[in-house]
C-alpha cells in the first residue's frame, strides 16, 4: 500500500466535508441578506432552519474529521477510512437538506442522524483498535 494513501483517503473527505460547511454557510448568509438580518434569526423561520443547519454540522462534523485525519496517520487502511468517510457526508447532507425544509421530524434528517452516530462508532471503535498495540 502507498504509504499515503491513507492520508490521501482522508483528505478526500475532508475536502468534501469543508465544501459543505461552506454551502450550509453561504445558504445562512442568503437568508440573511434576503431578510436583512444581521444577528441571530430575526423571527425569521427559514433563517432559523439554515443557521440550525450550518450549526449543526459544525457541532458534528470537526470531530468526525479529526477522527478520519487520525486513522490515516496511524495507518489505516483507505477501504476503511472511506467508506466511514461516504456514511459521514451522507449522513451530513441527508440532515442538512431535511433540516433545509422542515423543522419537523423527516425521515432525511433521521437518516442523517443515524449514518452521522453509525460513523462515530466505526471511527470511534477503529481509533481504539489501532490504539491497542
Amino acid at each position: 500500500m502507498d504509504p499515503l494513501a491513507p492520508a490521501h483517503a482522508a483528505a478526500l473527505w475532508v475536502g468534501l466535508h469543508l465544501i459543505l460547511l461552506l454551502v450550509l454557510s453561504v445558504l445562512v448568509t442568503r437568508q440573511r441578506r434576503r431578510h436583512r438580518v444581521e444577528i441571530g434569526d430575526g423571527g425569521v423561520p427559514s433563517l432559523n432552519q439554515a443557521i440550525r443547519a450550518f450549526g449543526n454540522a459544525t457541532e458534528y462534523v470537526p470531530a468526525a474529521l479529526v477522527g478520519l485525519g487520525v486513522l490515516a496517520l496511524v495507518g489505516a487502511s483507505p477501504l476503511l477510512i472511506h467508506p466511514i468517510g461516504l456514511v459521514l457526508f451522507a449522513g451530513r447532507v441527508l440532515h442538512a437538506v431535511g433540516l433545509s425544509r422542515s423543522t419537523a421530524a423527516t425521515w432525511p434528517r433521521a437518516a442523517g442522524v443515524l449514518a452521522t452516530w453509525i460513523s462515530y462508532v466505526a471511527i470511534a471503535a477503529a481509533l481504539i483498535f489501532y490504539a491497542i498495540p
